[in-house]
């Protein structure tokens, strides 16, 4: 109520009849028309699980984070998760540091309530050991400037947070099967929050005597009207929560109205939210792909391969080239009458060799002299007899060849008692 009268001074009277007089002719303040919503931005931060919204000239930060504890006793196998708000003086002078006005508390709760009521967060999933331990999730919402309508404003940045967050996976092992490993982003890929369905909250605000619907109130509206109402939906029609605030009274026509009203802007906001966590997701995928430059120890390594590789390519090279230079060494001193393999070796002079040799033959050297030197004539002879006869040798295979083919078709088609008697006469003949 100090809150709300502090606004109050701020606006005059004719502004408050300015305010009303255009809403009779279905004109707001900011060109609107009364179903028509506010801009809608959302932002993601650097970090998983942190997101900010702005809804006309409010903004919201929402930052998740995630801790291990000991589950409640009546619910040993599911985490929890909490919401807590900070207003700061810097979004609106009528809010105070310290500790959490009305505002504040009732701002918590209906966001709460909107999450917790439908299971929107699958809790069971947040249990690593039984009765032990469960992860506990807790949304952090910091107002940064008041435009109106706070609740809508801190509900969606609360979900943009919990699409984008991811707690660390963990494990457990041990021979008890009680020791609990977590492991860092670097080692496995966070696990992402399980959201069945997106609890979308959408507010009205009642204005004037007629009680004239507007959604999405402003900040100037919201000093105006004397009772408002939140209904929070997700995409399949179901009404997760209703929050009504204010004195005056609403027929159940219009609050059917509304329901029908807050559907549809329920599944626009859904899909925009949707929208931006995808393209969130993208670009995080995208961060993760590091084209950077090696270590130093593994660029140190590298090279000293591929010096060792040139190292050895040199002297492959070097190798092979001294192998063909010594062959044509052998070569040539073979040709010589000796050879250089031995590097202590001395060389030889052959005219002293040759002289020292005896100058009479053996009898067996000239036994050999005797008979290499033929007549010349015998050895014409000699070599025309063996072509004669060589000759013939090669007509002879030809027709043995030429009979032993013709004997095998022929025994191919005749009987065996023929073939019998064939090598009888042969042998009889022979």
């Amino acid at each position: 109520m100090e809150q709300r009268l502090a606004n109050s001074l701020i606006m005059t009277v004719n502004e408050k009849k300015f305010i009303e007089n255009a809403l009779v002719s279905d004109i707001r303040v900011d060109g609107r028309r009364p179903f028509d919503y506010r801009n809608l931005t959302i932002r993601f931060g650097s970090e998983d699980g942190s997101s900010e919204v702005q809804l006309g000239k409010t903004q919201v930060l929402a930052f998740v984070t995630g801790q291990l504890v000991q589950p409640y006793r009546d619910r040993p196998n599911e985490g929890s998760f909490a919401i807590y708000t900070e207003f700061s003086p810097m979004a609106d002078p009528s809010f105070e540091p310290g500790r959490p006005g009305d505002s504040a508390i009732e701002l918590g709760r209906i966001v709460d309530r909107g999450l917790r009521e439908s299971r929107a967060v699958d809790t069971e999933s947040l249990c690593v050991i039984a009765g032990k331990l469960v992860w506990s999730i807790r949304i952090d919402l910091h107002i940064i400037d008041n435009g109106g309508n706070l609740v809508d404003a801190a509900n969606i940045a609360a979900l943009a947070a919990l699409s984008t967050f991811r707690r660390p996976e963990c494990t457990v092992g041990g021979e008890d099967g009680q020791e609990l490993t977590i492991h860092p982003p670097d080692v496995r890929e966070p696990l992402p929050l399980i959201l069945h369905h997106f609890p979308v909250a959408v507010t009205f605000g009642f204005i004037g005597k007629e009680n004239i619907v507007v959604i999405d109130p402003t900040h100037y509206e919201e000093e105006v009207m004397g009772g408002s109402l939140t209904a929070t939906l997700n995409t399949n029609g179901d009404v997760c929560a209703i929050q009504k605030a204010g004195g005056d009274g609403v027929l159940q026509s219009v609050i059917m109205q509304c329901l029908r009203i807050a559907s549809v802007k329920a599944g626009d906001i859904t899909s925009k939210i949707k929208n931006a966590v995808e393209s969130y997701n993208t670009q995080r995928s995208l961060r993760k792909i590091k084209r950077h430059n090696p270590s130093p120890a593994v660029s140190n390594v590298a090279k000293h391969h591929t010096e060792r590789l040139v190292l050895g390519a040199n002297e492959f090279n070097v190798g092979s080239q001294s192998n063909e230079h010594d062959t044509m060494n052998e070569i040539s001193s073979t040709a010589n009458g000796f050879s250089n393999r031995d590097p202590n070796s001395q060389s030889v002079d052959t005219d002293a060799l040759r002289a020292s040799q005896p100058s009479c033959a053996t009898p067996l050297d000239k036994l050999n002299e005797e008979s290499t030197q033929v007549n010349p004539e015998t050895k014409s002879t000699q070599q025309s007899s063996d072509m004669n006869s060589s000759a013939s040798t090669h007509e002879a295979t030809d027709i043995g060849l030429q009979e032993n083919q013709s004997n095998t078709l022929k025994d191919a088609v005749k009987p065996k008692h023929k073939r019998r008697k064939k090598s009888t006469s042969n042998v009889n003949a022979s």
